[in-house]
């Protein structure tokens, strides 16, 4: 699992120096899909991936707003403040904690059950699921996109 993690991040760094060969303009245009450019879509996974983590630790969430974030110099700042406390929980994970549940309350009043093992494994699809969008829309500007493939990246599996 960590593994998969150190592969997010690192294919996530790749973004990062793949964004600065492209103008500020280019990384805010509206587009399909994703949320809906690829400076916001960069927040997003970078938002969604501290929110589940400070979830797992029933630490209190907050609202960022998203405008605020409109250059790759804030986006990878903002990332460097999560990541920190992403990477120690992460780099914690034992196997143990796969089967401990997380009960989230729902809107409705009804309570929704998941294991952390689940909302880990959420956590890596989700990034993986918007690095295919962005690698759509690099195609799209007439760029190479970053190699999303595992191999050759000199991670490990335990």
């Amino acid at each position: 699992m960590q593994t998969l993690f150190q592969y997010n991040w690192g294919v996530r760094e790749d973004w990062y120096r793949w964004c600065e060969e492209v103008s500020e303009e280019e990384l805010l245009k509206k587009r399909t899909g994703g949320m809906g450019s690829i400076l916001h879509t960069l927040f997003h996974i970078i938002d969604v991936e501290w929110s589940w983590i400070r979830t797992l630790e029933n630490k209190p969430d907050f609202q960022e707003d998203v405008e605020k974030y409109n250059s790759l110099k804030k986006v990878r700042e903002l990332d460097a403040k999560f990541h920190l406390e992403v990477e120690t929980f992460v780099n914690s994970w034992e196997e143990h904690m796969d089967s401990r549940l997380l009960k989230l309350p729902l809107q409705d009043g009804s309570i929704e059950t998941h294991t952390w093992g689940e909302v880990i494994r959420h956590v890596i699809a989700h990034e993986i699921h918007h690095i295919g969008q962005l690698s759509i829309w690099s195609r799209e500007i007439g760029k190479q996109p970053v190699s999303a493939n595992l191999i050759r990246r000199g991670l490990t599996f335990r």
